[in-house]
């Protein structure tokens, strides 16, 4: 009976330290996510299941161009988690004319946009600790075009990965 004690409490202990691991994870360093609407087409679908790293970013940094996922702005009145693309970072100036997207006056290269955006946006300057952002589906996305700029303090992570649908996996940084 002793044996049989000791067993149990063992899986117990195992099930616990697991649990705690897998919330400390969750927490901490990465976590998975999915998409819920239409406004990151083409790059990403609804139903797409995404890698959330929570960790790298804030030693390596937010890259123009990386996907981030941050709790929306007070501005925004929305109270879900948002996933939009890094368009301008601190200290830029961003406008929207004709379009095209202009970063500092100059056009952006952008191969991920569904469409060109169909309104203008008057140049505004990132401020520091802050980045623009925007749906790759320009035209159907909720963006810092309405609510304004992504304070720093409200970014969880970086989309890394996409692990579902398993055919299109795919790694967007490393």
């Amino acid at each position: 009976m002793k044996v049989e004690t000791k067993n149990i409490l063992d899986w117990i202990y195992t099930l616990v330290f697991a649990v705690l691991l897998a919330l400390g994870i969750r927490t901490y360093v990465a976590e998975a996510r999915w998409i819920p609407s239409e406004s990151m087409l083409p790059t990403l679908k609804i139903g797409d299941r995404l890698i959330i790293d929570k960790v790298s970013f804030h030693f390596s940094g937010i890259s123009r161009g990386d996907m981030i996922v941050f709790e929306p702005p007070p501005a925004s009145k929305l109270t879900d988690v948002l996933i939009k693309r890094v368009i301008g970072l601190p200290g830029d100036t961003v406008a929207v004319k004709n379009g095209f997207v202009y970063i500092n006056g100059q056009p952006l290269e952008e191969p991920y946009e569904l469409e060109k955006p169909r309104g203008d946006y008057k140049a505004i300057t990132v401020p520091e600790d802050s980045l623009f952002v925007m749906g790759d589906n320009r035209n159907n996305s909720f963006d810092s075009r309405y609510w304004g700029v992504v304070p720093d303090e409200l970014i969880i992570g970086k989309a890394v990965a996409r692990f579902y649908p398993f055919s299109n996996a795919t790694i967007f940084t490393l």
